[in-house]
This record gives C-alpha cells, sequence and structure tokens, in this order.
C-alpha cells in the first residue's frame, strides 16, 4: 500500500509538471470548468427561486445539497477521464497490452496516468456554497461534522469511481467507442436533489442499485436532518466497501477475459 501511495505522488507531480508547461491552458481550463458548475447553479435559481423548495426541502438546503455534491463529484472527475475512454483508447486502438507490461496493478494506471486537476474549482465552489449556508441552516461545524463532511465526500468520490469501473469492464467483453456510461452518468444529476420528491422505483434505484444517492443526498440529509437520516452515516462507508468489492471482481474477471487486439 506504502508503493502505492508513493506512485500516486509521483503520477500527481509528474502530471502537474506536464500541465504547467502550458499554464494559461490550465487556467483557462479552471476557469471554464468552473464558470460550467456556476451556470449549473443558475439554473437551480432559475428552477426553484429563493423563495421557494420541492418537496418539504427549502431553497437553502437544496443549494446546501448541490454544494456537498460538487465535493465527492470533483474528486471522482480529477481521476475518471480514462475510465471515459477505456473502450476506444485502451482496448479497440490496444493500448491495454502497455499497461499489463508495467509491474504495477492495471487498474491504478487507468485511474492516475491522468488527472485533471482543473476540477477541483468544481470543490471550492461546493466548499464555498456549503461555510455560506451553514449559518442560514443553523448548522455549527465540529470536528465531528467537519470529519464526517471529508469522510462522506471522500465515500462518495468512490462510489463513483467504483461504479464507473465496473462499467468499464464491460467493455472487456463488448468493446465499443461509446459505452454504456452516458445514460448511467446523466443519473447523477438526479442525486443532486433531495430522493423524497421521486416515486419508490427511482428511489431504490439510486440508493441500493446505482447508489449516487449515497454520494450526495443522504450525507447532506445525515448533516440537515439527522433525526430522520442518521442510519445512513452508518450505511454510507458499508455501501461505499461493498460497491469497491464489486467493481474489482469485475474488472478483475474482465482482465481475464482480455485477449488483446490480436486475440
Amino acid at each position: 500500500m506504502r508503493r502505492y501511495f508513493s506512485l500516486f505522488g509521483q503520477y500527481a507531480m509528474q502530471y502537474a509538471k506536464v500541465r504547467m508547461e502550458y499554464r494559461w491552458d490550465f487556467f483557462i481550463s479552471v476557469l471554464t470548468m468552473t464558470l460550467a458548475t456556476v451556470f449549473g447553479l443558475a439554473v437551480v435559481f432559475l428552477i426553484f427561486g429563493p423563495s421557494r423548495g420541492v418537496g418539504g426541502w427549502s431553497f437553502s438546503e437544496l443549494l446546501f445539497l448541490y454544494g456537498f455534491s460538487l465535493l465527492p463529484m470533483s474528486l471522482f472527475n480529477v481521476i475518471s477521464v480514462n475510465l471515459y475512454q477505456f473502450s476506444e483508447v485502451y482496448l479497440i486502438q490496444g493500448k491495454f497490452d502497455r499497461v499489463l507490461l508495467r509491474p504495477v496493478h492495471p487498474l491504478f494506471q487507468i485511474l492516475f496516468e491522468q488527472l485533471r486537476f482543473e476540477m477541483l474549482g468544481d470543490a471550492v465552489v461546493g466548499l464555498f456554497l456549503i461555510v455560506t449556508l451553514a449559518p442560514q441552516l443553523h448548522i455549527a461545524w465540529g470536528p465531528a461534522g467537519i470529519a464526517f463532511l471529508a469522510l462522506a465526500a471522500f465515500c462518495g468520490g468512490l462510489l463513483y469511481t467504483a461504479i464507473f469501473v465496473a462499467l468499464a469492464s464491460v467493455s472487456f467483453w463488448y468493446e465499443d467507442k461509446v459505452g454504456v456510461m452516458p445514460p448511467i452518468y446523466n443519473l447523477i444529476a438526479f442525486g443532486r436533489y433531495p430522493l423524497d420528491i421521486y416515486n419508490g422505483f427511482v428511489r431504490v434505484l439510486l440508493s441500493w442499485v446505482v447508489p449516487f444517492g449515497f454520494a450526495a443526498f443522504y450525507p447532506t440529509a445525515v448533516v440537515l436532518r439527522p433525526g430522520g437520516y442518521a442510519i445512513y452515516a452508518w450505511l454510507l462507508p458499508v455501501v461505499t466497501a461493498v460497491f469497491c468489492v464489486i467493481a474489482v471482481l469485475i474488472w478483475n474477471r474482465g482482465m481475464r477475459n482480455y485477449s488483446s487486439t490480436g486475440g
């Protein structure tokens, strides 16, 4: 484990050096991504408006939920670029063979060969919303609350990663350029709103099948309404661990099915 932490540091350092070689391009990317997030926030204002909420949740609570949802999403977006192009670049073009020749776990290489540090701008916007709205929502942050927020954001990022690693693994059996990711990715937006507003099928889907609710809604609900959602604070690491194990098992099974481009 220590070796992989060291390798991650080296990957991050080298990729940061590459990005800083073209620093204006990097800063423009940060600005572009941040503006896209701000526009998404503007849509929330347009739909709900500051004078009303939805499903018993106030507008301030909705903004707090949206702000928190940016934290795990930004962590995931930093490392997810190779998952989106895994089928086309690594399998169809044959670059996965190069990955297999190195004495490092292939999944580790896929996740950390490219790091989009510019996506951390979303986390800055999210933290700004959380800090700004906390007094309005009478949230008193203590060491335990801050620790839970950090753990929940980390678990949410792991959940997103696990789900999309499992989806990328499907390409070992079914190679295509588009893959099954886009429709699942679109479900993430549903987890940025209270699950209470959806019907039972959607709630089950976003809680136990594709658990995007555990990446955003449930951690926020634990903070805002601990009386009704306290159990989800304990379920969050359990659900995260289960889906991480499932993702790794599917990935390893897929690698055994891989037969190279000339197979």
